[in-house]
């Protein structure tokens, strides 16, 4: 990496260890097989396999001017961040939400920036971009309105209407959410909502693209592991059989003792011999049941 890029930096601003990791680890320094002509500057080497490897010093060095030109935007609002990139949506909606910045993910529609009877119109002070080949639609018509753009440009990224290149890989999902999130926390330091002597605790996935099947299937197999690791009911097959107390049932009573626990099942019930003929019940007022009917008149 160039050191002379690097010691033109103030001190807070340059890069730490755990920051040079996580951007070979986000393989932010790969590029294409392409490369354009005014993004030879930014190349380092190319690989034996043909591939541009990108100078991250330069890289690292846009984004601390990136985020001093952010900075400098009184009302954050202001800022107008698009990504018609699926790998971007997730980021510029969380750069959005941290950072207090508008955000467009997905389709831009045609004339957001030019026709003021649009709908959706809107007048940004600045435009940041994820690539600007996809984004080409904003991309053009800020040129037609004046609006200062910082772009993510690859190797292979055309550079016309782009006023700050921050050259780095801008088709991989890793790289994206690293970027938006370099970007992000480096604001947020400028403009004293976070302090650089204690790392932010917002972590680098939550800028990562998660594909809507891939969070079904893991919320799935969550609920599922809780369902089988809650543990059943654990029976007492050492304990004296009878009902449970517990259940609302009759309380357990020993059956290995001899007779029953509420009296002799034998004995005759309140002194009564159920072995005795029961005597007839005698009808009331004593009338003879067998006796004939008397005769009507």
């Amino acid at each position: 990496m160039s050191a002379a890029s690097l010691a033109a930096l103030p001190a807070p601003l340059r890069p730490t260890d755990d920051d040079w990791a996580k951007m070979l680890a986000a393989h932010v320094h790969l590029g294409t097989k392409n490369l354009d002509n005014k993004m030879i500057p930014y190349i380092w080497k190319r690989r034996a396999d043909g591939l541009y490897v990108i100078n991250l010093a330069k890289t690292w060095e846009k984004l601390m001017l990136a985020a001093r030109i952010i900075v400098a935007i009184e009302n954050p609002a202001d800022v107008c961040v698009i990504s018609a990139r699926p790998y971007g949506q997730r980021a510029v909606l969380k750069f959005g939400q941290y950072t207090g910045a508008h955000y467009m993910a997905g389709r831009y529609t045609p004339g957001t920036f030019t026709n003021q009877v649009e709908k959706q119109f809107q007048e940004p002070r600045l435009l940041i971009i994820t690539d600007p080949r996809t984004d080409s639609q904003p991309l053009r018509e800020s040129s037609f309105v004046n609006i200062p753009t910082l772009a993510f440009c690859d190797t292979d990224s055309p550079l016309r209407h782009v006023d700050v290149a921050i050259p780095a890989n801008n088709k991989g999902k890793q790289s994206i959410g690293l970027l938006y999130w370099l970007l992000a926390r480096e604001v947020l330091r400028m403009r004293a909502v976070i302090s650089r002597q204690t790392p932010w605790d917002i972590m680098v996935d939550m800028f990562f693209y998660r594909d809507p099947e891939e969070a079904e299937k893991e919320a799935a197999e969550a609920e599922k592991d809780a369902i089988e690791g809650a543990a059943p009911v654990a029976a007492d097959f050492g304990a004296a059989p009878g009902y449970d107390a517990t259940l609302g049932g009759a309380p357990s009573a020993d059956w290995s003792q001899g007779g029953a626990v509420a009296g002799d099942w034998g004995a005759t019930q309140g002194g009564a011999d159920w072995g005795a003929a029961t005597d007839a019940a005698v009808p009331a007022g004593g009338a003879d049941w067998g006796a004939a009917a008397p005769t009507p008149h």
